[in-house]
C-alpha cells in the first residue's frame, strides 16, 4: 500500500475519496480499517482531528512511524467487534471506511455502530469495490468471493476470502443499520472508462 502499487489508488480512488471527505470540510473523522494511515495524513493536513483505528498492530505501527507528531492524529489498535461493542468511545464529523469493509458479519457488526460513532448530523463516507466490476463472470448475487492481491506486488500469497454485495445490497443495508444513502459516485479509471469504485455518503435516517 505504501509504494502505491494498485494502479486504481494512484489514478482515482485515493483522490475520490479525499476529495468527498475534504469536500465536507470535517472538523473530526474516524477512519476505520485506516491501515497504515495514509488517509488519516491526508485528512489532518486538510485540518481534521483525525482518530485512526485497526486491528493489526503492525499498521498501527507503521502509520504512527509514518505520521509527524503533531496531536492531530490519534491511532488505535482495535478490531470490528470492539468498535461494535462500544470500545471506541469517541464521535465524529465524518467516519470514514476505505476499502475496509470485506467480510460479512464483521461489517453488518461495524455498520450497525456507525450512527453511534456520527456526530450529529454527522457522514458516514464508504468506499469499496464496484459490485459490477468486481463481480467477473460470477453471478451478480451476495457471496463469499475468492480474494486477489492483484496490483500489490509477489510478497503477498494466500488472498483471503471476501463477502460480495450488490449496490442494491449494500443501500440495504445501510438502511438496515440506520442510515440512508445521501450521494452516491461511481468513480471512473481514466483509461478503461468504466468505474473503479463505489463511493456512498450516507447520513443517519
Amino acid at each position: 500500500m505504501r509504494e502505491r502499487g494498485i494502479e486504481s489508488r494512484r489514478l482515482v480512488t485515493d483522490a475520490a475519496i479525499v476529495d468527498a471527505i475534504t469536500a465536507l470540510a470535517p472538523p473530526t473523522l474516524i477512519d476505520l480499517g485506516c491501515g497504515e494511515g495514509w488517509l488519516c495524513r491526508a485528512l489532518a493536513e486538510n485540518g481534521a482531528r483525525v482518530i485512526g483505528v485497526d486491528a493489526e498492530p503492525a499498521f498501527i505501527e507503521a502509520a504512527c512511524q509514518a505520521t509527524p507528531d503533531t496531536g492531530d492524529i490519534d491511532y488505535r489498535v482495535l478490531d470490528y467487534a470492539a468498535v461494535a461493542a462500544g470500545e471506541l468511545d469517541a464521535r465524529a464529523a465524518v467516519v470514514s471506511c476505505n476499502f475496509a469493509l470485506l467480510g460479512k458479519q464483521s461489517t453488518e457488526q461495524l455498520l450497525a455502530a456507525v450512527p453511534s460513532l456520527l456526530a450529529p448530523g454527522g457522514v458516514f463516507v464508504m468506499q469499496t469495490l464496484h459490485p459490477l466490476m468486481a463481480c467477473g463472470d460470477g453471478p451478480y448475487v451476495d457471496g463469499w468471493r475468492q480474494g486477489s492481491w492483484v496490483g500489490c506486488g509477489d510478497r503477498f500469497r494466500d488472498p483471503a476470502p471476501w463477502y460480495f454485495r450488490t449496490q442494491e445490497s449494500w443501500l440495504a443495508l445501510l438502511a438496515r443499520c440506520g442510515m440512508r444513502c445521501h450521494h452516491l459516485r461511481e468513480p471512473v479509471h481514466p483509461h478503461t472508462g468504466k468505474p473503479a469504485s463505489l463511493l456512498v455518503q450516507a447520513i443517519c435516517s
